[in-house]
């Protein structure tokens, strides 16, 4: 059963490289995953940042390819990321 990834955070400084950082990321996960992740933000908080990634047949391996993006990847890696993971309903 394919799964969805969210990761949120919040950013205050460093908006720009964040940004770069991430749009890196994601292009580093789509390479290797063939997942498109996307970026999104809170509707009344522009500093709280959505990572969505959809459909995610290997958790795991998601996993591994994230954990070793962020390691060269200070600014995210410095953020305190939360990871809630969702199904569809059974």
């Amino acid at each position: 059963m394919a799964a969805a990834l969210y990761v949120y955070y919040r950013v205050q400084d460093n908006i720009l490289p964040i940004r770069q950082q991430i749009a890196s990321l994601m292009a580093e996960i789509e390479k290797t995953t063939g997942i498109k992740g996307r970026l999104l933000q809170r509707r009344d908080d522009a500093q709280t940042w959505m990572e969505v990634y959809e459909p995610v047949a290997d958790a795991d391996a998601l996993q591994q390819v994230l954990q070793d993006a962020l390691a060269t990847r200070p600014l995210l890696a410095a953020l305190a990321r939360h990871e809630e993971w969702f199904v569809p309903l059974g």
